[in-house]
């Protein structure tokens, strides 16, 4: 044991610290350090011993402005890492974990670089030397970027493209200006809590724009002529034919960042001037399972437990795209995970990977849909049973079914209300006595945005406000009512964040 041969605990130590870790599943190390048997520097001496890695003293180095320019601030801060030099292609960084190696191999993939060499220095000094180090260089920001490359020469690639030189493409979706501005791009999506990205062509433009907090902002737009370009960078990182134009296609991209993996679900689909590309963010990092931390309501909240909680039935949850249905399945589906039930889902796409779940991705070009899947799990003993989408009534029919043998199911619709789930069942041809049997309840919600709490400002509402909402001055009597003037916390939009409301 490295603690042991460095001299900083003694052999009883470690065997009452080993006997604690496997109780707990705690790693040696945190526990000794928990103890205060050792001190962080000698945590990281440890670390640096048992990796084989240089420990860095950051009062006595400087980063190089190559290196910091080579990797964004953004990017920097993301992944916990000071950039010390660039030198022969190789790329020399501090970090604090030694075990994120995905992360120095999504560094080397988006810098286009040979390699990135990486040495050890204690978190809380690797964030101030970060602050230090970029406060006196300007950051390029994607705005900087594109201004560069409006000068570039036009390929000559035209609006309506019919054929492509696919070497040519190859060679502009690894330019290192093209890979940059799609690495800013998607790295500002993440840091910003975007939920998708948005690449669209059009006759004589080309657009980039994030969709945070449900409503759709527009960045600098890049050179027109750079559309294909950004494309084939695109379905290069998501593994997707970059020759192929004429069909939609859809890809993957993983990145380990800040100890998070953000999961990105791109499609691209073939438009009248080029390809129409977005990009679905999955922060596996941010999305907290938790039904008490979602916005729902005491009262909403004990009535969906106590129907969540019955052992046969159908649950559905609805609301237009985007409304957080499935994040509320996944909350339950948390809470209800114990190893006494077994719980299968099929879902397109699986969205969160959630340990103790038996999760089936939905494949149409071969055949596996909903109903198919759902045919095969109902073989497969299950307790808890969670479709993704309730789309067709043979799907329909195959949960009314397995909800009458004795197992819950968990689904969507698309409705506007709770009510109109009825109204759906029917009109897919569902009888209605099949739905007075099995459905056990309808939760609809919608997602809206929260003021920013930096910038909340007290108001004092007037009549016409007022009666917009069908209020009286008499109804919010003793009520205090708030806007978001705007703040650099909220990026001058007043709001920030969101919440569910529920029926």
């Amino acid at each position: 044991m490295i603690l042991v041969d460095l001299g900083f605990i003694d052999d009883g130590q470690l065997t009452s610290i080993e006997e604690e870790a496997r109780q707990t599943d705690t790693p040696v190390e945190r526990i000794a350090l928990d103890r205060g048997l050792i001190n962080e520097d000698q945590l990281l001496q440890a670390t640096a011993e048992l990796h084989g890695m240089t420990l860095v003293n950051l009062d006595d180095v400087k980063p190089t402005p190559e290196a910091l320019k080579a990797v964004p601030q953004n990017m920097a801060e993301l992944y916990k890492m000071l950039p010390l030099k660039i030198e022969a292609d190789i790329l020399t960084v501090v970090m604090s974990d030694p075990n994120n190696l995905m992360a120095l191999d999504d560094l080397r993939n988006m810098l286009g670089i040979r390699k990135v060499e990486a040495q050890l220095g204690p978190v809380s000094k690797i964030q101030q030397a970060l602050a230090k180090a970029y406060s006196t260089t300007k950051e390029e920001t994607i705005a900087d970027l594109i201004a560069t490359m409006a000068t570039d020469v036009d390929l000559g690639y035209g609006r309506r493209e019919t054929s492509i030189d696919i070497a040519s493409v190859e060679e502009m979706a690894n330019a290192a200006p093209v890979r940059k501005l799609v690495n800013m791009v998607l790295l500002m999506g993440i840091k910003d809590h975007a939920s998708d990205v948005h690449f669209e062509p059009f006759e004589d433009e080309y657009k980039m724009r994030y969709r945070c907090d449900g409503v759709l902002y527009e960045m600098v737009p890049p050179p027109r002529h750079l559309a294909t370009a950004i494309s084939s960078r695109i379905k290069v990182m998501s593994n997707l034919d970059i020759a192929e134009r004429r069909l939609p296609q859809d890809g993957r991209i993983e990145l380990n960042i800040g100890g998070n993996t953000v999961d990105m679900r791109v499609s691209v689909l073939p438009t009248m001037f080029g390809e129409s590309i977005v990009i679905r963010i999955l922060d596996k990092g941010r999305v907290g399972l938790d039904l008490e931390k979602i916005g729902m309501p005491q009262d909403v909240l004990t009535e969906f437990r106590y129907v969540m909680s019955k052992p046969n039935g159908i649950t559905l949850v609805t609301g237009p795209t985007g409304a957080g249905k499935t994040t509320t399945l996944y909350s339950a589906l948390s809470e209800l995970n114990v190893i006494t039930d077994k719980i299968i889902t099929t879902e397109d796409p699986v969205e969160y990977e959630i340990d103790g779940l038996m999760q089936c991705q939905i494949n149409h070009e071969i055949d596996l849909t909903f109903a198919n899947a759902l045919r095969s799990i109902l073989r497969q003993d299950p307790d808890k049973i969670l479709v993704g989408e309730i789309r067709d009534l043979e799907t329909a029919q195959i949960a009314v079914q397995a909800s009458l043998t004795g197992h819950m199911v968990f689904s969507t619709l698309h409705t506007n209300d709770a009510p109109g789930a009825i109204t759906r069942l029917r009109d897919m041809g569902v009888e209605p006595f099949l739905i007075t049997a099995t459905l056990e309840g309808i939760l609809a919600q919608r997602l809206v945005r929260k003021i920013c709490p930096a910038c909340k400002t007290e108001f004092e509402p007037s009549r016409d406000q007022l009666m917009e909402l069908n209020l009286r001055p008499e109804d919010v009597r003793g009520r205090k009512f708030y806007f978001g003037e705007g703040c650099d916390k909220c990026n001058n939009l007043g709001y920030k964040g969101r919440t569910g409301i529920y029926e």
